[in-house]
């Protein structure tokens, strides 16, 4: 038996889960991060494949070797879903799988794999590619007295 639309978006109720339709195959589901606010993953259910995708991060400002270097080193180490681009230098999880070989259960597995591993890399990856905007935007808030509470992951830089 294939799996369907329906019995996707219905585990995701039981789970109360937050998710839309974009099409009659795809289902976006936002998953609530730690150090990303939200992680959205679409999941398509075609007829031959099952396919997972998830934005992480725009296109690097800057030091893309090294940006570049870390998501293929972390290619090295994940299963079924890898890091790729997209043709603006836009950062994706993405994973590929026989529709046959799909499952509610495998669903729920790597919807926590594609939050873990997505929410994990942010700082790393804005820490790389985006130095120089966030010491920026750190040296303009603290001259006007802002809040800094969505900053502290990267303190360190100023200590």
């Amino acid at each position: 038996m294939t799996l369907s639309i329906s019995e996707v978006t219905e585990f995701l109720t039981s789970q109360d889960l937050q998710f839309e339709l974009a099409g009659e195959k795809t289902v976006v589901v936002s998953l609530p991060g730690t150090n990303k606010q939200f992680v959205n993953v679409a999941m398509t259910i075609g007829d031959k494949v099952f396919k997972i995708e998830s934005f992480v991060a725009r296109n690097p400002d800057e030091n893309h070797e090294a940006v570049y270097r870390w998501i293929l080193e972390q290619n090295r180490k994940l299963l079924v879903i890898n890091y790729c681009l997209d043709h603006l230098g836009d950062i994706y999880l993405s994973g590929v799988l026989p529709i046959a070989t799909v499952d509610i259960a495998q669903i729920d597995q790597m919807l926590g794999v594609m939050l873990q591993t997505s929410d994990n890399s942010f700082n790393i990856l804005l820490e790389l590619g985006f130095r120089s905007a966030i010491e920026k935007e750190w040296a303009w808030r603290t001259s006007k007295g802002m809040d800094m509470a969505n900053l502290q992951a990267f303190a360190h830089f100023f200590e």
